[in-house]
């Protein structure tokens, strides 16, 4: 057994959307041509890597992707999870152009039920507990969404939860999609921060096991 739980948060493929709106939890939207092409390549350095166990939020987009992967790694059982869902948001729906004007905040003059930052942190993180308690010493991978990913970043990483902190960290874009956000427990550490690194959507070279990992970003 390993002495380490390496979880990794993958972003689902590019999506489909020539009417360009925000999806956010809406049904319907599937992967683009090219989200397929970013899946598989995902799903190759999970395989150099090693894959134990595959989750996935239960939209569409991202349950493609788990296929994708897990075809590419043995046929894989995949298992969905509601705690890994995109962000609850009043504005499902809404023109690319409008969510952009407001700098992609959809938390400002959000009521509940609707989430904030730290409403998405503490669903995820509690997911992650569960995930290290049952996959002890194994490489987890969480096919999930842009901000999930990124509020578990900004986290493991000592920055704020504001959007301010979300450019910063992957200026100048945003997370990519099919990218891998790994988070390393050491397995002795029950509440300790992990070891963090990132990969980009890996087109071209599929690096052999380890060598995506980066040093943590502070």
């Amino acid at each position: 057994m390993s002495n380490a739980t390496t979880i990794h948060l993958i972003r689902h493929g590019e999506v489909h959307n020539p009417q360009a709106i925000y999806y956010g939890r809406l049904p319907g939207f599937h992967l683009s041509e090219t989200g397929r092409l970013q899946a598989q390549a995902t799903a190759k350095v999970l395989r150099a890597n090693g894959l134990d166990v595959l989750y996935t939020s239960p939209l569409e987009r991202a349950v493609e992707t788990a296929e994708i992967i897990a075809q590419e790694n043995g046929g894989i059982r995949w298992r969905l999870s509601d705690a890994i869902k995109e962000v609850h948001s009043p504005f499902d729906g809404q023109p690319i152009r409008l969510m952009a004007d407001r700098n992609w905040d959809v938390y400002a003059g959000a009521p509940p039920p609707y989430e904030q930052p730290a409403d998405v942190l503490r669903r995820v993180q509690e997911f992650v507990r569960q995930v290290r308690r049952e996959h002890r010493g194994e490489r987890v991978a969480l096919i999930t969404h842009g901000d999930v990913i990124m509020f578990m970043t900004l986290w493991a990483n000592g920055l704020p939860l504001t959007a301010e902190a979300k450019q910063a960290f992957y200026f100048p874009d945003y997370l990519g999609y099919a990218s891998i956000s790994a988070f390393r427990y050491q397995i002795e550490s029950a509440q300790g921060i992990p070891d963090f690194s990132y990969m980009a959507t890996p087109f071209d070279d599929i690096p052999p096991a380890e060598e995506f990992r980066i040093p943590r970003q502070m």
